[in-house]
């Protein structure tokens, strides 16, 4: 018999006083560790952590719901808190004071996950929350939960129901005497309305989501059925359904599955969360955009991303989105074609000779035309030289890639898959004509916007299977590479070559100049828009292969890395003091995250104390960066930080300008902290005094 899912000893009431969130979830960890069914608190505390960074789990009406698919996880698991004095989780109508901790296993089947899910639709139930709120004991909220989740004594006596997926819950037809508001008819009749929710882990806000949907298309007399994807399954709604319904509603923190079933029909996209707080809104917003023959559509390829994603950004944010997408598929080819040509300059293989000598090792000395002479004979160095050769040609053919693929991602963000093939010609012909990753970029723009274009009008059924795989491409390909070709092309690769010459011949005080610009926006806003863009810039012109675009990834890596080490050597050496607990946890782990180049790993400390951690990083940043620019550091690899030691050269100056753009941030962020509107050393023992009564009370 399989264990239940809530105890008593997963249970806490009445606790919390000054707390924060971060304290709540690590001590509902604990308590999930300590009873056996999780083999790390803090393994499981980091999982829940880093899904509550990415959007926060506190719901109207006083609730959260922290979760995570964790390995950490043996047994799937609630934990529970009833707070007094709520604390803050980030929902729109103050603290929460009933918190769950849904713990699941990172490969639970998918009953457990349904019982999960059945949790968060209790959640939605008033009668419910009431009785938690009201429970005196740790076994009455077993109780309840149990009641909730299918667990009791009823539910054993049907243990296959507890075994299917939740199902979506169409909502009552609405009826036609009048309960309908006006602004929700369409044709003098209640509007029908589809919608899709899903979220990162699809075991709460996915059916949280669809139960408030339900319910306000219930209460508001329309007909509205959802289908929530979540992890433990999900059933697709008849094609009947959605061909009938006047619009969609995409509530989703995810790709939605099967997005080609809804093509053609009006769309309101937003987050899954805004789904459960909002879900009068998306109705009203989804009977408008049905009204409006200029509203979004799904697209007829079934991506949707140019003419839905503009609906809920503006054109900038989805430009800037559109890039994004297509760098981040680009990068696979950066990351290993310049890691191979790396490889192939260590000393004991090609050296740096192999650059100009690669192709008669590489190409005409394959193994099978080896047998007449021993291997290690091989001119001019024998196997390292032959092992080095072959290294460098597959790495170039990878890196030869870098553009297409840039242009055809940028393609498919904008039309999905029909994008592809006309976005990688388009990349292509930028590269045939030495317009480099800038034609690249603008190439698979035209190819996605011209491909999204030509798939909008609606066709007859017996030209749809034709359109994605040959009209699309087809017609696009002829308009974007055309327009590269006898247009934009010639032009480009003039503004490119005038770029590399400006680049190659910035010395002295230019490069250290660009070298501080560089360093500010990688540390401004920690993986933010603006550290994105200086990213993708250092990552794009790697196509270049010159030692400008190999300073400036150096000089982006190094940037980058110095947030979390600066934080780590603050809290974990320098002003151990000025740090809660917390943060000196945080600072050990930023120690692994700054050497890997993952900015993100000084997040926590600039989120509680802005005002004087942005402020040092940005200081370290500048420094690290001009240092960079002035040593000359080149790097061949994208990412890696300092496990791709390798790819860097001078070795030397990398470290250099780490190591002094580190100590610059951790003696500023510590001069702020102690001089600057200093913390009181007593608020600091006070926050270390709540993290030993949080730690205490789960024992």
């Amino acid at each position: 018999m399989s264990p239940k899912t809530i105890t008593p000893d997963l249970v806490g009431l009445d606790i919390g006083e000054g707390a924060d969130k971060s304290d709540i979830i690590r001590a509902l960890a604990a308590r999930v560790a300590a009873q056996g069914r999780a083999t790390d608190a803090e393994a499981l505390f980091e999982d829940a952590w880093a899904r509550e960074q990415k959007d926060e789990t506190g719901l109207p009406g006083g609730i959260a719901i922290p979760h995570a698919k964790s390995p950490a996880v043996t047994v799937p698991s609630l934990a529970f808190a009833r707070l007094k004095p709520g604390v803050d989780f980030g929902a729109p109508d103050g603290p929460a004071d009933l918190v769950f901790l849904i713990a699941a296993p990172d490969d639970a089947a998918e009953v457990h996950l349904a019982v999960l899910s059945k949790l968060a639709r209790s959640l939605m139930l008033d009668e419910f929350t009431a009785g938690l709120r009201a429970a005196t004991t740790p076994e009455e909220v077993v109780a309840l939960v149990d009641e909730a989740i299918g667990e009791g004594a009823a539910a054993a006596a049907k243990p296959a129901e507890a075994a299917a997926p939740d199902e979506p819950d169409p909502a009552p037809a609405a009826t036609a005497d009048g309960s309908t508001p006006e602004g929700l008819l369409i044709d003098g009749r209640p509007a029908r309305i589809v919608a899709v929710t899903s979220c990162a882990t699809g075991i709460a806000h996915t059916f949280m989501a669809a139960d408030a949907l339900t319910k306000a298309g219930k209460d508001s007399g329309i007909d509205l059925v959802v289908e929530p994807q979540g992890s433990s399954g999900y059933q697709a709604l008849p094609q009947s359904v959605i061909d009938a319904a006047d619009a969609v509603i995409f509530a989703n923190d995810v790709d939605v599955r099967e997005e080609a079933r809804f093509r053609g029909k009006p769309v309101v996209r937003s987050t899954v969360k805004r789904g459960i707080e909002q879900p009068d809104r998306l109705i009203a917003d989804a009977v408008a955009v049905a009204r409006d023959p200029q509203g979004a559509r799904v697209t007829a390829t079934g991506g949707g991303s140019a003419g839905s994603g503009a609906q809920q950004l503006s054109w900038g944010r989805n430009i800037q989105r559109i890039l994004l997408t297509g760098v981040s598929y680009m990068i696979p080819f950066v990351a290993g074609g310049g890691l191979l040509i790396a490889i192939s300059f260590l000393p004991f293989l090609g050296g740096y000779g192999i650059a100009l000598a690669h192709g008669s090792s590489g190409v005409n000395n394959a193994v099978y035309t080896l047998q007449h002479y021993a291997i290690w004979d091989l001119p001019p160095q024998g196997l390292g030289y032959y092992l080095g050769a072959i290294a460098f040609e597959i790495g170039s053919v990878s890196l030869g890639f870098l553009v297409p693929a840039l242009s055809g991602y940028i393609a498919f963000a904008i039309a999905d898959r029909p994008g592809i093939a006309p976005g990688f010609v388009a990349g292509a012909i930028a590269v045939f004509m030495n317009a480099g990753f800038l034609g690249g970029l603008i190439g698979g723009l035209l190819a996605g916007f011209a491909a999204w274009l030509i798939g909008r009008p609606a066709v007859p059924r017996w030209l749809r299977g034709l359109m994605p795989v040959v009209i699309i491409p087809l017609g696009a390909s002829i308009i974007a590479s055309g327009l590269m070709l006898l247009i934009l092309g010639a032009p480009i690769a003039w503004l490119m070559a005038q770029l590399t010459t400006f680049l190659n011949g910035l010395t002295g005080a230019g490069a250290i100049a660009l070298g501080i610009i560089l360093g500010l926006m990688m540390t401004f806003d920690l993986g933010g828009p603006v550290n994105k863009v200086a990213y993708a810039f250092a990552v794009a012109g790697l196509a270049a292969q010159t030692p400008a675009s190999f300073q400036i990834m150096a000089t982006v890596m190094i940037a980058g890395m110095v947030p979390p080490l600066g934080m780590a050597l603050a809290s974990t050496v320098l002003y151990r003091r000025g740090f809660t607990q917390v943060e000196r946890e945080n600072g050990a782990a930023a120690w692994l995250l700054g050497a890997s180049f993952i900015s993100e790993g000084a997040i926590p400390f600039a989120a509680a104390d802005p005002l004087r951690v942005i402020p040092a990083n940005l200081a370290g940043g500048a420094v690290a960066g001009a240092l960079a620019m002035a040593f000359g550091v080149e790097s061949r690899a994208p990412h890696g930080g300092i496990f791709v030691f390798f790819a860097i050269d001078p070795i030397w100056g990398f470290l250099l300008a780490l190591v002094a753009g580190t100590v610059v941030t951790a003696f500023v962020v510590v001069g702020l902290k102690r001089f600057a509107a200093p913390r009181r050393a007593a608020a600091i023992a006070e926050e270390d005094a709540v993290d030993e009564r949080m730690e205490t009370a789960v024992v």
